[in-house]
């Protein structure tokens, strides 16, 4: 095979990293032949309406809102929690746009995200030691050695969940519960009695104000569709490459081919390697990709990814989702917009706010300072502005859930607090009080933005 010729399988040829090893090989495909036979999750002309979006995004004119689990669960898969995860997206949707008069394109890290890479694969407690936990899709979260073999038919299961959710999030999107005449009833119950009610409060009636206007002239929701409904997409990272390959099709109206498996689909910081296997598959599949930034992508590597996975320099096909930590990004963005610049290419920029600045706390819990946050989305925007570029977006790990995973915020949870409900199988969430609060932090970025006020990069606390 040639350099340049791909095919769906041919990521096999490459070196590849975070992939579980499979003791049943001939189980492991069997499953993939099945999972080659099945519907597709997502169509083509979905994830070329989602390319199009963000090309609006990488021109400065909306903005990407993209979030949802660490890494989804068969145990807590529920309408409740889907509901939930949807309203308060919904909630941080209408924030943004309608405070900063800026559409929003919605991107869900949901239905797809089941693997999850580990900085080791090996895992200590005590004297014994056990193969990591992967993501459901690959092994379960006791730390029992049956519990931990990588089980091929697990992938099924993922499958299944992901078109239920599917499913459920195509039913609020387009059946009236999007609807901005909704907007008082997307409050969770425990945000109603949060610091942030009133705020949010005064906003919806600002939207019911404007809506009973619009009525008046002959606008309504009723006779116009976007109104009461609205565009909502699935994302996930590409990390266990069988299950991609498996669901790639071929559109029958282009002939290119596509990832099935989700909208969008993203390379990690740990797998983004030029010449591996990860690189290598997502060049070839035609969706929007992603690529996680860190701190160790230098700006040349970066613009020979960018060569790799987007040589047509397509607008809105690949987003670069910085992960850096609060405190340098002043050190590490600059550098690499310049050389993006430089070189004329069409991205869309957004920030992960969460790996960066993850810490350990008391009592062994992994966490995530709520100002760390705060502080990298605060700084990211002002190197944007600094850069005269656009800050196109958010990614964060964040649920629809009361949860206690991430320090700070309105109700100013404690080191104490977090083992209250700490939830997570992987890394702390933002809890959907937290999650509205970053929203209303974005919309006033976005304003001062527009209105050209000068930025200031915060130095480390």
């Amino acid at each position: 095979m040639s350099a340049d010729q791909w095919s769906p399988d041919s990521w096999r040829h490459k070196p590849i990293h975070q992939v579980p090893d499979y003791p049943d090989q001939q189980a492991l495909q069997a499953v993939e032949q099945q999972l080659a036979g099945f519907p597709p999750l997502v169509f083509a002309g979905e994830a070329r309406k989602l390319k199009k979006a963000l090309a609006s995004v990488a021109a400065g004119d909306s903005f990407l809102l993209q979030g949802g689990d660490c890494a989804e669960s068969f145990a807590e898969h529920s309408a409740d929690n889907i509901r939930d995860f949807f309203r308060v997206f919904l909630q941080m949707a209408v924030v943004t746009s309608f405070a900063a008069a800026s559409p929003v394109v919605k991107v869900g890290r949901i239905a797809g995200q089941f693997a999850k890479p580990r900085s080791s694969s090996m895992e200590q407690q005590g004297e014994t030691s056990l193969p990591s936990y992967r993501g459901d899709i690959i092994n379960g979260t006791d730390f029992t050695a049956e519990s931990r073999v990588p089980d091929p038919r697990r992938q099924i299961e993922a499958y299944r969940q992901s078109a239920a959710t599917l499913n459920l999030l195509r039913a609020f999107a387009t059946g009236g519960y999007a609807s901005l005449e909704n907007a008082h009833r997307w409050m969770l119950g425990f945000v109603k009695d949060s610091p942030l009610s009133g705020r949010y409060q005064e906003l919806a009636d600002r939207i019911t104000e404007t809506l009973a206007f619009m009525r008046a002239i002959g606008l309504n929701p009723e006779a116009h569709q976007q109104l009461r409904e609205t565009e909502f997409y699935t994302s996930h990272e590409a990390l266990l490459l069988g299950f991609e390959q498996a669901l790639t099709r071929v559109d029958s109206t282009t002939g290119d081919h596509y990832a099935t498996s989700g909208h969008m689909i993203w390379i990690g910081d740990r797998t983004r390697q030029y010449d591996h296997a990860h690189v290598e598959f997502c060049r070839g599949v035609k969706n929007p990709i992603g690529l996680k930034c860190g701190p160790s992508l230098k700006p040349d590597d970066l613009l020979r990814l960018i060569d790799i996975l987007n040589p047509e320099d397509e607008a809105g096909r690949l987003t670069l989702i910085c992960r850096f930590g609060y405190d340098k990004v002043g050190e590490h963005l600059p550098g690499l917009i310049r050389s993006v610049k430089r070189e004329g290419r069409t991205v869309v920029w957004s920030c992960d706010p969460m790996h960066g600045n993850t810490i350990n706390a008391a009592g062994g819990y992994k966490t995530r300072p709520f100002e760390r946050v705060m502080g990298e989305i605060r700084n990211f925007f002002a190197v944007h502005q600094l850069e005269g570029t656009h800050a196109g977006g958010v990614h964060l790990e964040m649920t629809g859930k009361n949860v206690t995973e991430c320090l700070g915020g309105a109700r100013e949870i404690s080191e104490l607090d977090l083992h209250d409900r700490y939830h997570t199988h992987c890394d702390p969430r933002l809890n959907a009080e937290q999650s509205i609060e970053v929203a209303f932090l974005i919309a006033e970025l976005l304003k001062a933005e527009r209105a050209g006020k000068p930025a200031v990069i915060r130095a480390a606390e």
